[in-house]
């Protein structure tokens, strides 16, 4: 329904450097994924050294081709591993080279298991800066023959994007390159830039042969970004046009540019053509194979037991339900010894003469008959109301473990053991499993103990004597399920742990499956989710060797039994003390007894199963949340003027005890004001954040709102005072009306919802949508560009019209034009409302009233602007010179 691109054409020669400008949503990044071919085009091709690339065998053709994108995507595993998807068979010193070009060892040297330290799912172990580190540490790795780079320094502080940027400049030599970029300085140097406005390229040349055109669409954004440029100076800041000219001026040059350049690209034949100079000779079909190492073994945390009585507690509401099961289960269960027994009257009428034959055998023919209705009846009776609640089980502790899962604290979330793909596979999995205690095998176990106890009252009231030889050996056979069920348990718990392994690796690969493309890892996820799933293979190998050998040792005890019965019997009958007729009445009582309980001793490894399943679950139902949001408890304030205050607060993550963020660092935000946090990347801005909105805790140290320790507040009053706009922006796999809504909890207006895409600057992008506020956005928001994704991030924190802003590189994001009107905006909501904000952008930050400058996990100056720009050897001034420095580049 929406058009990207028409008639697009673009000619990169090979060596060269190709930068891609425009407005967020222009369709820059488009480019690279039709590069990459992530999707094809419906009309045209994509042609490098003039070979179309569908031609090409992809898989080798990908392997030329090195992506750093938007958003860093890393994988559930190693800093080491994640750098050496860049190569097969990388070494240690590769990897390490790597890295410290891509200005990435510093910060891993610091860590204590350095490059074998785990980045968490979705690399949130590590900040924004350095997951964009290793990323770019993985791409120089690859050494590809083209290099995409969408936005690839756009979360790193000024030293770092320099270093990066360097590293980047080196690394482009001799190679295509292709750069998306929504700050022009760093484009200045490509041979040619394209501007992109709505799917066409309305102005090609080099920088200096675009600036030529002042009425241009990139002398236009040039301009809007020497407005950002001039903020920053010390000197006094010019006065800049009104928004609404701003606008109206962009889109005039940009239909200039459309009409003064109609000729670029016009052929009847649109292509888009890369070249890279592929070696004479070279195969474009070659294929290759991958070798990965052995994952490294996780000791295996083993789960408690579970009592029974509290799934049969669960199961209260459902006793009218299971009651009647159970009249069906009995009455089902002593169908086969009830048969056993007229079969045994059966066998004496044979010898009957054949008058007597002739006439019992209709009578036992019609009870026979009888016999077997009553079992149609009992049976899906049985099934049916056993099943209810089962799956009214399944549901309710569904419904309880998801809810404790979004009321924990998020760094219990930060634990391997609590992946998305763990707590999927126990939601899922896990829940369905317990059914095995609950539903049909509930059933067919008191079917079966009522064939038991019906067999022996039959076997004793035909004969005691040898009813009680007989019982004498049937505990043999329990004993045999006993024994297989507790052998069964240890592997039950083990492979269930390891399945969950699997699918974590499984939900990188299909979560990050563009960066899986990009990168060829396709195999080497397979080969990785093949070894996670040996161990259950392994196990259950073990499991069914154990369980088949307990289940025939079970028959073969049946078959004892039977022999002795008939033994015995010989012998009563024999001495006169049984008829013949009661050795059969105690054979098949006591058969369908032996049945009942061999086949119960069947369930062993499903109920084990179970059993391990449940004790996962209940693990987390029974686990307190630490930072519980659902806890009512807790003092609200009448009337909040949001002062804040940071007293002495020291600080570690949870699963990185050996490296301290805080020491000791104090901070005070006055009500209505705007404090800024810089600092290199890594060094603890965004954890501030996190700690206002009670995400961690401090280890000592307080904070207070309006004088309150934070602690004492109903925190989910306390969040709802706040309005968080986070780095990556995260949208939810619904509509943008849903998730804008999302900021007020889902209760929001259409009214307010419209008033805060304006003020973010979205309302215009929305409404040119097909669908507008109805379009979906996909999961984590993939059908939209970084900068609409932001935009509809900033109109949910609006929404909420929160007492305190939280701006966590708000607008790093977004392009000129969007990001000097939603600046406005923040700007606009930012008055009478505490704000801080963390950036790298010093244009962003220059106007707070307090700018708070964190190192090594204390703030070695704080000041205004104007202060602490003139700082002899200030830290402050010298992240400005280096700004400055790279803005002027």
């Amino acid at each position: 329904e929406e058009q990207i691109f028409s008639g697009f054409s673009l000619s990169i020669p090979c060596g060269t450097t190709v930068a891609l400008v425009g407005e967020s949503g222009s369709g820059k990044s488009t480019v690279i994924s039709l590069i990459e071919r992530f999707y094809d085009p419906q009309a045209g091709e994509v042609l490098i050294d003039g070979i179309n690339l569908k031609d090409f065998q992809l898989r080798w053709i990908r392997g030329k081709i090195g992506l750093v994108s938007q958003e860093p995507v890393l994988f559930t595993s190693s800093i080491k591993d994640n750098i050496a998807y860049g190569k097969e068979d990388a070494t240690i010193e590769e990897i390490q080279a790597a890295a410290e070009l891509a200005n990435a060892a510093k910060f891993i040297d610091k860590l204590p298991q350095g490059l074998d330290t785990m980045v968490g799912e979705h690399g949130t172990q590590l900040s924004g800066g350095q997951k964009q580190r290793v990323a770019i540490a993985r791409a120089i790795l690859k050494d590809p023959r083209i290099l995409l780079l969408d936005e690839a320094t756009s979360a790193l502080d000024a030293e770092s994007e320099r270093v990066v940027q360097e590293a980047l400049d080196r690394i482009m030599g001799n190679r295509t390159t292709v750069i998306v970029a929504h700050r022009l300085s760093t484009v200045r140097n490509a041979n040619t830039i394209a501007v992109i406005h709505r799917g066409k390229m309305v102005e090609k040349g080099s920088h200096s042969e675009l600036l030529k055109d002042p009425e241009g669409a990139y002398s236009q954004l040039i301009r809007l970004q020497e407005v950002n440029k001039e903020s920053e100076q010390v000197a006094d800041v010019s006065e800049v046009a009104p928004e609404s000219f701003r606008q109206s001026s962009l889109r005039r040059s940009m239909k200039r540019s459309i009409s003064r350049g109609s000729s670029i690209g016009d052929s009847s034949h649109h292509s888009f053509s890369v070249s890279f100079g592929l070696p004479t000779g070279m195969n474009v079909n070659d294929s290759s194979t991958v070798d990965t190492e052995d994952p490294s073994k996780q000791p295996l945390k083993q789960p408690l037991e579970v009592p029974i009585r509290r799934l049969a507690y669960l199961n209260k509401p459902e006793i009218p339900v299971l009651l009647l099961g159970t009249i069906a289960a009995v009455a089902n269960g002593v169908i086969l010894p009830i048969y056993g027994l007229l079969l045994s009257h059966v066998i004496e009428t044979l010898f009957k003469p054949p008058d007597e034959l002739k006439k019992d055998s209709r009578f036992w023919a019609l009870i026979f008959m009888a016999l077997g209705l009553a079992s149609l009846l009992a049976s899906p009776a049985r099934t049916y109301f056993f099943s209810i609640a089962g799956c009214k089980l399944i549901q309710k502790i569904r419904l309880m473990c998801f809810s404790k899962v979004v009321h924990m604290e998020v760094g219990w979330f930060d634990e391997p053991d609590n992946s998305s793909g763990s707590i999927g596979a126990r939601l899922s999995v896990d829940a369905a499993s317990i059914r095995g205690l609950v539903g049909d095998a509930l059933a067919q176990l008191v079917s079966n103990l009522a064939s038991a106890i019906a067999g022996l009252v039959i076997a004793f009231v035909a004969s005691w004597q040898l009813a009680l030889i007989m019982l004498g050996l049937v505990p043999l056979i329990g004993f045999t399920g006993y024994f297989q069920a507790n052998f069964m348990k240890g592997f039950s718990a083990d492979a269930k742990m390891m399945y969950e392994d699997a699918s974590q690796v499984a939900n990188d690969a299909v979560g990050s499956i563009r960066t899986v493309a990009s990168f060829c890892a396709e195999e080497k996820m397979m080969q990785l989710y093949s070894k996670k799933c040996e161990g259950p293979l392994q196990t259950g190998i073990k499991q069914g060797l154990i369980s088949g050998s307990g289940f025939g040792l079970s028959f073969f005890l049946m078959f004892s039994v039977y022999a002795t019965n008939f033994y015995a019997g010989a012998q009563l009958v024999k001495h006169g003390h049984v008829k013949f007729s009661d050795v059969f009445q105690v054979f098949f009582g006591l058969t369908m007894a032996t049945i009942g309980i061999t086949q119960s001793s069947s369930f062993a490894p499903d109920s084990s199963k179970a059993k391990s399943a449940a004790a996962s679950i209940f693990a987390i139902i029974d686990r307190e949340s630490k930072i519980d949001p659902s806890d009512e408890s807790g003092t609200t304030l009448e009337n909040v003027k949001a002062d804040i205050e940071l007293h002495h607060v020291s600080f570690k993550y949870p699963l990185r005890p050996d490296i301290q963020i805080f020491q000791d660092l104090s901070l005070s935000i006055h009500a209505g004001k705007t404090v800024a946090l810089v600092g290199e990347s890594g060094s603890g801005k965004s954890t501030v954040i996190s700690l206002l909105q009670r995400f961690y805790d401090p280890d000592s140290g307080h904070i207070t709102l309006d004088g309150v320790e934070i602690r004492t507040l109903q925190l989910k009053w306390l969040r709802q005072q706040m309005g968080l706009v986070s780095q990556e922006p995260v949208l939810f796999n619904e509509t943008i009306r849903a998730n804008i809504a999302y900021g007020k909890g889902g209760n929001a207006t259409e009214a307010e919802i419209l008033a805060a895409s304006e003020l973010a600057n979205a309302h215009k992008f929305i409404s040119s949508l097909q669908q507008g506020y109805d379009t979906v956005v996909g999961e984590r928001g993939v059908q939209l560009s970084g900068g609409q994704k932001q935009r509809v991030a900033i109109a949910r924190a609006m929404v909420k019209s929160p007492k305190i802003l939280l701006l966590d590189e708000a607008t790093s994001a977004l392009d000129a034009e969007s990001e000097r009107v939603v600046q406005d905006a923040l700007d606009r909501v930012m008055v009478n409302r505490t704000t801080v904000v963390v950036a790298h952008r010093l244009s962003t930050i220059k106007n707070a009233d307090v700018i708070a400058v964190v190192k090594n996990g204390v703030i070695v100056e704080k000041g205004k602007h104007d202060t602490l720009i003139n700082v002899k050897d200030g830290l402050y001034a010298s992240l400005v010179a280096l700004h400055m420095s790279a803005s002027a580049s």
